[in-house]
């Protein structure tokens, strides 16, 4: 029998490469998508020897319109899983910020989750099963300190429980994991300064991807790992707006970002 396929976007590190791991543990074939060939063969690499799985690699940037198109053909072949893990955040003040780079984050974070959405689900409808997770953030849940970005994630949100509610009893599941800090490049590649966050913030890849998975077995349309932030969206749906932009304030230290 064939294996199942699922496309991971962004598996070059971080959240991306556990998905890419996870599922090849899984007895999934893979078709990575990324920017970075040589990072994305590697991985392949990597995943054949260890995983025995078949792995497409497919180079595309997905803040152009020509790649996502790309990206978008080859899930309308049909897969099994979609991970739409591709994001980025910036540094600096939205005033200041380049427009053209925050004009590329929306096409990744936003743009590129709707369109290659759009493309998986007729083939997991016709086969009457299929997944779908949208990687979002507790940004999306929480009024953060980069203003573009939490608004991305609060889209990807959205949007996720939108289709969730009108794939009811399909056996097509989309569900939003929102994660806090994890340790990843992230905010390395955004150029967000980090020092001084407290170590009981931080979340390990592993165990993302683990609640993720076991979030999704049960059913779960949102998804948030970490008891610590299960703790804070709870209290930030009970509390006072302002009090909970004063609180991610603290958090979020006042660092510059968009």
């Amino acid at each position: 029998m064939s294996r199942p396929v699922a496309l991971i976007t962004g598996p070059t590190s971080g959240i991306g490469a556990g998905f890419a791991r996870r599922f090849a543990r899984d007895g999934h074939d893979l078709v990575l998508v990324a920017r970075d060939v040589t990072r994305l063969e590697r991985l392949a690499a990597e995943l054949r020897d260890e995983g025995g799985a078949a792995v497409e690699v497919l180079t595309a940037d997905l803040a152009e319109a020509a790649d996502r198109a790309k990206v978008a053909d080859r899930l309308a072949a049909g897969v099994q899983v979609l991970v739409n893990n591709a994001g980025f955040g910036t540094s600096g003040e939205f005033w200041s910020a380049d427009y053209s780079l925050l004009q590329s984050q929306l096409d990744v974070n936003v743009t590129a989750v709707m369109q290659l959405t759009h493309a998986a689900l007729p083939p997991m409808l016709d086969a009457g099963r299929g997944t779908v997770i949208n990687v979002a953030s507790v940004a999306g849940l929480l009024p953060g300190r980069g203003s573009t970005y939490s608004a991305s994630k609060s889209w990807v949100v959205a949007f996720s429980e939108g289709l969730a509610n009108g794939l009811g009893g399909t056996g097509v599941g989309v569900h939003a994991l929102c994660p806090g800090f994890v340790r990843t490049e992230f905010h390395q590649r955004a150029g967000i300064d980090m020092d001084g966050t407290p170590s009981w913030f931080w979340l390990e890849v592993d165990d993302v991807v683990r609640e993720t998975m076991a979030g999704v077995a049960k059913g779960k349309v949102v998804i948030i790992p970490g008891v610590q932030y299960k703790v804070l969206t709870t209290a930030g749906r009970v509390v006072p707006r302002n009090l909970v932009r004063a609180m991610t304030k603290v958090v979020g230290r006042g660092r510059g970002r968009t």
